[in-house]
């Protein structure tokens, strides 16, 4: 569910190739094409499985571990800091000194550190290793995409990422009902420990079956100060947000935005003046690169405090046992698995702008729905409904929406392409995570008490379908009605 960012510079037809891709591009139907569709789903499906069973088990790891609200907060964030912090350097190794390369190395971290996760003793213990399991999903995540960018010709893209976001999908269908389950019988802990062997099976696939791709042209020095900037940006603005719900006007929130925001400005200046920047600014230059990942900034940001809101509230103030919580995100996430792959070949047909305008306030219409939830709601008239209608906007848009930034990149700067627009994603969803329960007025242990965290939820919820629709917005105005039109 991510995307890609223009070239340094001019343009090229981005029909035409521009440096070398993978060895012997192969064809979508073919055998070949199968193997690497199923390494890739499989890794990127490890770490969106991990990802929304996680958030069916934060009420467990908050009572074994005794976290309160910004100990559960940094559970999501700590990961996704690191992810978000490293993405663009992920994709930029893999440009490098090979895509499937640093895939490999990143699905064994990413599996290494689950391992961690599920030995945590402590909230700090687990935070830690989230952090350090980020590490391997800056390193999987952007390789994902990158390898179906280099390893299919330009024809059959569309299909093959509307594919991968369909079966990618099974993973969020099964990720919450699996983390449910797990977390009622046995631990939460194997949320984290399930992730191994699917990492073994990864490996021998991408081994045998995915070639290997580079830029020749990526041979200068890193931007690891770019990196170290960008990091720290994050992690400032993103602790003062959380700490900011226990007094917003403590010095240490105030020291924090203050270090966020100046390590912003620096990390800015550094990307215009270093020869190879992590963040290439001339990549913004081009309009529809540029709305494409403003749109995912907005619609992945409200997608991250749906998730985050909607799994408590289900346990919380309905009473739900985290398998059952885990049921109800399903039929969202079955209607984006079977109705993907036929967006994408619908954007071909119609061009991206109209489902990526659509599919937003489609699925904004569907947390508004939502937002009615709370004591006594029954799940199949108030939960059931609403998840259906949003599950149809993000099938519309997902797919189309990821095509759009990858089509405006050429094919030698897949891997940096496809950083961009996960660092993107990955930014939105933590901000998220980390400043809404602050606007909604939650705290401390607000997450316990029923009353409390259900008029959270409901202004939340309003605040989700606000941000999706502005994320529609954008994309009518910056999105081109030919593209990705066969």
């Amino acid at each position: 569910m991510t995307s890609s960012p223009a070239p340094e510079g001019t343009t090229p037809d981005p029909v035409e190739p521009v440096g070398p891709v993978a060895a012997d591009p192969v064809r979508l139907g073919t055998a070949p094409g199968r193997w690497v569709l199923l390494a890739t789903v499989l890794a990127s499906g490890m770490a969106f499985l991990d990802a929304s069973a996680v958030n069916v088990a934060l009420p467990a790891i908050g009572e074994e571990l005794g976290a309160g609200l910004a100990g559960l907060q940094w559970t999501l964030s700590g990961y996704t800091l690191a992810l978000a912090s490293l993405i663009l350097l992920g994709g930029a190794l893999g440009d490098r000194y090979g895509r499937r390369r640093v895939f490999l190395v990143g699905v064994v971290w990413f599996a290494v550190t689950s391992l961690g996760c599920g030995l945590a003793q402590t909230t700090g213990q687990l935070v830690a290793m989230r952090v350090l399991q980020g590490v391997g999903g800056a390193l999987l995540t952007p390789g994902s995409l990158a390898i179906i960018q280099s390893s299919f010709p330009h024809v059959d893209r569309p299909r093959a990422i509307g594919l991968w976001s369909a079966l990618g999908g099974v993973a969020g269908l099964v990720g919450p009902f699996l983390g449910g389950f797990l977390v009622d019988a046995a631990s939460w802990r194997w949320v984290f420990l399930v992730n191994a062997p699917l990492a073994v099976v990864v490996v021998l696939v991408a081994v045998r079956h995915v070639p290997e791709s580079r830029d020749p042209e990526r041979t200068g020095r890193f931007d690891t100060l770019g990196a170290v900037w960008g990091a720290l940006a994050l992690a400032g603005v993103t602790y003062a947000l959380i700490a900011a719900g226990d007094g917003p006007g403590r010095p240490q929130v105030w020291v924090a935005a203050g270090i966020g925001v100046l390590a912003g400005v620096a990390f800015v200046r550094r990307e215009q003046r270093v020869k190879e920047p992590m963040l290439p600014p001339a990549v913004f230059s081009d309009r529809e690169f540029t709305g494409a990942n403003l749109a995912t900034f907005l619609v992945y940001g409200a997608l991250g405090g749906w998730g985050f809101f909607l799994v408590v509230e289900l346990q919380t103030v309905l009473g739900y046992s985290a398998t059952e919580a885990g049921a109800a995100m399903i039929p969202s996430t079955v209607v984006l698995t079977l109705l993907s792959s036929r967006a994408g070949a619908l954007a071909q047909r119609t061009g991206a702008r109209l489902p990526m305008t659509v599919g937003p306030l489609i699925t904004a219409a569907g947390l508004l729905w939502l937002s009615r939830v709370g004591p006594g709601s029954s799940f199949l008239r108030d939960v059931l409904p609403p998840s259906l209608v949003s599950g149809i906007g993000l099938a519309l848009l997902v797919a189309p929406l990821t095509a759009t930034v990858l089509d405006a990149a050429p094919d030698h700067l897949a891997g940096v392409a496809s950083g961009v627009n996960n660092a993107v994603a990955r930014a939105a969803q933590l901000l998220a995570v980390a400043a809404l329960p602050v606007a909604v007025g939650l705290s401390g242990d607000d997450y316990a008490d029923p009353a409390t965290f259900s008029s959270g939820f409901r202004t939340a919820m309003v605040v989700c379908a606000a941000l999706l629709a502005v994320g529609g917005a954008v994309a009518w105005v910056t999105i081109r009605t030919d593209t990705l039109k066969a």
